[in-house]
């Protein structure tokens, strides 16, 4: 229970009570990360379920689907976007873009590329009529995204060695959470699809490409995974599963 609750505590802002953060207990922590996605998406569905019930025209349901797992995640995940995007935007040695992705200073390019982000995903989220059982495919996103987060945290080697990242996969047992990870991946994937074949397959395609995409520049780049470049892929991640989503439903319209 303690690993649920730091789990919850430091992904989302869902209260929780106080406990200690013990070795034993941070070494669990990151396979609950998906439940705190199932958690952020339980909200999404019902949001999206009420603003569908109500009526509300597309660009309103839109702008608050893309708020709430902002808001309910306290911004960490599109705070470590912002510092990804610094980072690669400064073409500098791997050392010197290990050394911005820790700067708390904001650079003019984690806002620019923060304000595309938001707009594209506004766009995707207006296009992607999210109705029945494509919004519950799309509601199980950030579920999704964050079993695929966790399981790189654990596979990928760990760029600095320090930080944020390495406090929780340090005492964890590899093997077993990667196993763990992989499951909520599976499980969340199948329900998705389940839930929509369309949207869910369109969905897993976008996840796809979001993740070759990271593998790649996170090594390359930066030689391993830290907890900003974890939130960079998720918000991508995310940003993939929706468009490629609203991209399949136009697909299937036209043929």
């Amino acid at each position: 229970m303690k690993s649920l609750i730091i789990a919850f505590a430091m992904y989302s802002k869902f209260p929780m009570p106080r406990v200690d953060w013990e070795k034993k207990a941070l070494s669990w922590a990151l396979c609950w990360f998906p439940l705190v996605g199932l958690a952020v998406g339980a909200v999404l569905w019902l949001w999206l379920a009420l603003a569908g019930w109500l009526g509300f025209g597309a660009v309103f349901t839109a702008a608050l689907a893309l708020l709430l797992p902002i808001a309910l995640s306290g911004g960490i995940h599109l705070d470590g976007f912002c510092d990804t995007c610094d980072a690669l935007s400064s073409h500098q040695s791997r050392e010197r873009k290990l050394e911005i992705l820790k700067d708390s200073h904001t650079g003019a390019f984690a806002i620019i590329c923060c304000g595309l982000y938001l707009l594209v995903f506004f766009a995707a989220w207006c296009e992607a009529a999210p109705a029945g059982g494509a919004a519950l495919a799309l509601a199980l996103g950030p579920a999704f995204s964050r079993s695929l987060s966790g399981l790189f945290a654990v596979t990928l080697p760990n760029a600095r060695g320090t930080g944020l990242l390495a406090t929780f996969t340090g005492p964890m047992d590899a093997v077993k959470a990667r196993g763990v990870l992989a499951a909520w991946a599976v499980l969340t994937g199948g329900a998705m699809v389940a839930a929509d074949v369309r949207t869910g397959l369109a969905a897993l395609v976008g996840a796809g490409l979001a993740c070759v995409y990271y593998v790649v520049t996170a090594r390359r780049q930066f030689g391993g995974v830290t907890g900003d470049l974890a939130g960079f892929f998720l918000q991508l991640c995310e940003l993939g599963m929706v468009l490629c989503a609203a991209v399949g439903q136009r697909l299937e319209v036209l043929l």
